[in-house]
């Protein structure tokens, strides 16, 4: 089966928008209002819990098996892998397998109309909009009656707000680059639908400026932070005041607010008590990266009673696993990213080395198996108990949203840029030296080069959950995917771009632009065949802005 990139019936769509998010928030025939519920504690841990389960949701935004990328959160894990570069397909004569390809490529089609645009958008705001239900019910957090699990229910509905027009607001707010003019655009970021919008509201809606976004989020977690302070979720699979801290920092990094960022890194360390994640934990072949353990401060987990064999991480993560599409496509990582770890950096047992005479891998499936993988294939992700078999055992795992690890790394680069080179540098050295790779030692030439390696080391440390997007979007590194001796499996992927790739900034959904007239000529521009590869060894692709290069999607 091969993916199809265009979303062919409109018609169908246009009955989903942010409006009939509202009008499932605001019901006017035989459904109980948020007023009439706010007395039932039931109805307001039915809603809680509904935080956790949605993002782990196969078919959340459709409902049914229209796209396989439609899988929650996990979906923008893989997807922000792919928009670094650091992940491709291994096997070349499968690449159609990999429907995650467009937010690597560019050739694939990702303007208005198509699943590329309209999944991302409407995943998170039906998070927003759960979240939000949940502050409804709840009502003003000031109020002296609440008690402390509805006051610390408002926290994490507010937390888990915060995040997601957090992950919005990096998805859709546009970097300036060389390939799409983003000029009518610059310091957007998207509409905001709270617990109080009405329908009316949102048909002209528009999208918040960048420093209006970051004072709503800022103001989210603020009163988070407040109601998580007498309350601590039975498990953590809901954020805590750890991970409002967290959240926080990640915030704050976004925004360029460094001083604030190593501030709230710190303490989320502090509050959360993890630590990171060990040689042991991380390369065991039944429990790696798919049992929470000491150092992930918040995770989503699988029920096997709500999940299929292709909609679930695992099935398309796990290269040992004999379900879904991983199997067909094979992840691998980018060669020239694994070539930065040290020799001693246990993250390298996580993929196959090309030296086979010296591949110390592990893995549950036999030697020959193994032999018939292509080089730098990902293990990192293993199938739970080592059952590779049944989806239903193997795929039913736990998968972290936040782990220690970003901590010390976003506190590292926040010290480096607000206290000083030196300080920055000692804490990364410090942190992989205690639990990475003991011969690791960074000699600092600049601030910039710094914070590019820190940049590095978050995208080996975070490689298929894509925590390190964000901070690679903001520093604009260059992205060079064609070089001698790429793993890059076909032209599309071959491609070399200065500063960002121009599908970092993805595209608003035409329904949505129909729904909001506020979205009128204020959409990012598509970034289809924009960039077209092969880009030649050692140099960028030229830039389009100023020309009609790049205005229609591919077919």
């Amino acid at each position: 089966m091969r993916n199809s990139i265009k979303i062919f019936s409109l018609i169908a769509l246009s009955a989903f928008s942010l409006t009939s998010c509202i009008e499932e928030t605001f019901p006017e025939d035989n459904v109980a209002t948020a007023g009439q519920v706010a007395a039932s504690s039931t109805a307001l841990e039915a809603a809680l819990r509904g935080i956790p389960s949605q993002m782990a949701q196969g078919y959340l935004v459709y409902g049914d098996q229209v796209h396989e990328t439609d899988m929650g959160f996990p979906a923008y894990m893989i997807a922000q892998t792919q928009m670094l570069g650091d992940m491709y397909p291994g096997d070349a004569d499968n690449t159609g397998y990999d429907w995650y390809q467009s937010y690597n490529v560019t050739n694939r089609g990702t303007g208005e109309t198509t699943y590329f645009a309209y999944l991302p958008w409407f995943t998170f705001y039906k998070f927003v909009k759960t979240a939000n239900d949940v502050i409804s019910i709840v009502g003003p957090v000031d109020n002296p009656n609440l008690t402390d699990y509805a006051k610390g229910a408002s926290g994490v509905a507010h937390a888990c707000r915060a995040f997601n027009y957090y992950m919005l607001t990096v998805l859709f707010e546009p970097k300036e680059n060389i390939y799409t003019d983003c000029s009518d655009v610059l310091g957007l970021t998207v509409p905001l639908v709270t617990d109080s919008t009405t329908n009316e509201t949102a048909k002209n809606n528009p999208r918040l400026t960048r420093d209006e976004m970051k004072a709503f989020i800022l103001n989210d977690l603020t009163i988070a932070e407040e109601c998580l302070k007498n309350y601590t979720p039975e498990n953590k699979t809901l954020p805590n005041l750890a991970v409002a801290y967290g959240i926080r920092a990640k915030v704050h990094l976004w925004f360029e607010e460094y001083a604030e960022a190593a501030q709230y890194a710190r303490l989320a360390i502090e509050a959360s008590g993890a630590t990171p994640v060990t040689d042991a934990q991380w390369n065991d072949v039944q429990a790696g990266f798919n049992t929470a353990n000491q150092a992930w401060m918040w995770y989503i987990t699988y029920d096997v009673e709500n999940m299929s064999n292709l909609c679930n991480f695992t099935g398309w993560m796990s290269a040992e696993a004999d379900w879904g599409y991983s199997s067909l496509y094979m992840p691998v990582i980018d060669k020239s990213l694994y070539d930065k770890m040290g020799k001693k950096d246990f993250r390298r047992k996580s993929y196959v080395d090309p030296d086979r005479e010296n591949n110390a891998r592990q893995t549950v499936r036999s030697a020959e198996w193994l032999a018939e993988r292509p080089d730098y294939l990902a293990l990192k992700f293993r199938c739970k108990g080592g059952d590779y078999n049944a989806y239903n055992v193997g795929g039913v795992v736990d998968v972290p949203v936040m782990r220690v690890e970003e901590m010390y790394l976003i506190e590292a680069e926040a010290v480096a840029v607000s206290q000083g080179l030196e300080a920055g540098v000692a804490l990364l050295n410090n942190f992989m030296k205690s639990y990475r790779d003991a011969d690791y030692n960074y000699l600092a030439t600049d601030l910039r080069n710094f914070q590019l390696e820190v940049l590095t080391q978050m995208r080996l440390e975070f490689w298929g959950e894509g925590n390190a997007f964000p901070s690679a979007k903001r520093l604009a590194p260059d992205v060079v995917q064609n070089y001698e001796g790429t793993n890059a499996p076909a032209d599309p992927y071959k491609i070399n771009c200065k500063g960002i790739k121009p599908n970092w900034n993805l595209v608003i959904p035409i329904n949505e632009v129909q729904a909001n007239v506020a979205l009128d000529k204020k959409n990012n521009p598509n970034p289809t065949n924009t960039v077209k590869g092969p880009t030649p060894i050692g140099e960028f692709a030229p830039g389009n802005v100023g020309t009609d290069e790049g205005t229609e999607d591919a077919e």
